[in-house]
């Protein structure tokens, strides 16, 4: 220990502020170049992603409300208040995310990470084939959903610029 009791800097060895400073300065570059790569949206344009999770989500709010209607129950309850909840919820999000309204796009990819974390704690207890390839499948489909989103995100929420 150095003499007077102080103690050598925390971090990892070799590690100076200057290298934090230069990490720093890299990352903000590539955020700068990244936001100068984006387009704004043309008047009434929607990304790719946006029209298909609002069809996703579309389609999620017609089978629920298809299997409240069937009579449906999950874990031997019937829930037809939370089934037709969820499904008015879906339909607002299908509804303003075809108007590209950044909030519905936001709100529904909460709800995709919800389901990629739910559908990957439930590999841990799953006890048989066919429930890891359910898992497998939901995590892949909206994994890939919310990666899409996210650069259509940063369109929506982009100002035109005027010339």
């Amino acid at each position: 220990m150095p003499a007077g009791g102080d103690s050598v800097a925390a971090g990892p060895p070799g590690a100076q502020a200057g290298d934090l400073e230069r990490g720093y300065a890299r990352a903000r570059a590539r955020d700068a170049e990244a936001r100068a790569s984006l387009q704004p949206l043309a008047a009434g344009e929607r990304p790719t992603a946006v029209t298909v999770a609002a069809v996703v989500a579309g389609l999620i709010a017609v089978a629920n409300v298809i299997l409240v209607a069937a009579g449906t129950s999950v874990g031997g309850r019937r829930n037809v208040a939370g089934g037709l909840v969820f499904a008015v919820l879906m339909a607002v999000a299908a509804v303003f995310m075809w108007r590209r309204k950044y909030w519905a796009v936001l709100g529904f990819q909460a709800l995709l990470g919800l389901s990629v974390i739910t559908a990957s704690l439930s590999l841990l207890v799953a006890s048989n084939v066919e429930a890891v390839v359910r898992s497998l499948i939901v995590i892949a489909a909206a994994g890939t959903l919310f990666w899409f989103l996210i650069r259509a995100m940063a369109r929506l929420q982009m100002p035109s610029r005027t010339r």
